[in-house]
């Protein structure tokens, strides 16, 4: 049996995963806990459907609509951005560059209340006013682990 991250055992508070669709963001899902405390946030329909068969709950949608990531944070402890996610194929209506994605989702933590932000990130990523943030590159071996022990942590 899987532990449970922090944010699991200390109360009812999830966490999500956004950019739940990609290679990390599907290893990280798998990485934390049990499926009934993490949000997935995707934008591939078939992915999704195969998350919410695994009973994660899942927010489908456009990875650049602030308000959407907005409203699928609400009430988590931690968001783990996959800024991959914002760089990828997949059709971004709402913001036109990889920067105004990462704005967005910045602004979405911030409005929703997450107070840990966990960015898996090859680069520099917005500022986070007021919230415990932590980056983990995507290449790094232990990904998975990193991002489980950040999440698992009194403080980052």
């Amino acid at each position: 049996m899987r532990k449970l991250s922090a944010s699991c055992k200390f109360g009812a508070v999830p966490v999500i995963v956004v950019g739940a669709d990609t290679s990390a963001g599907q290893a990280i899902l798998e990485g934390l806990a049990e499926p009934k405390q993490l949000r997935a946030f995707v934008s591939d329909e078939r992915i999704g459907a195969r998350l919410k068969k695994s009973g994660f709950k899942v927010a489908l949608g456009d990875v650049s609509d602030e308000s959407h990531i907005e409203t699928a944070s609400a009430r988590c402890f931690s968001a783990i951005l996959i800024t991959e996610a914002a760089m990828d194929d997949r059709e971004r209506t709402f913001a036109k560059t990889v920067d105004e994605v990462l704005s967005c989702w910045a602004r979405a933590v911030v409005s929703s209340e997450v107070s840990r932000v966990i960015w898996v990130s090859h680069a520099d990523h917005p500022q986070v006013p007021n919230r415990e943030v932590a980056r983990v590159d995507p290449d790094d071996p232990d990904l998975v682990e990193k991002v489980v022990a950040l999440d698992e942590a009194q403080t980052i």
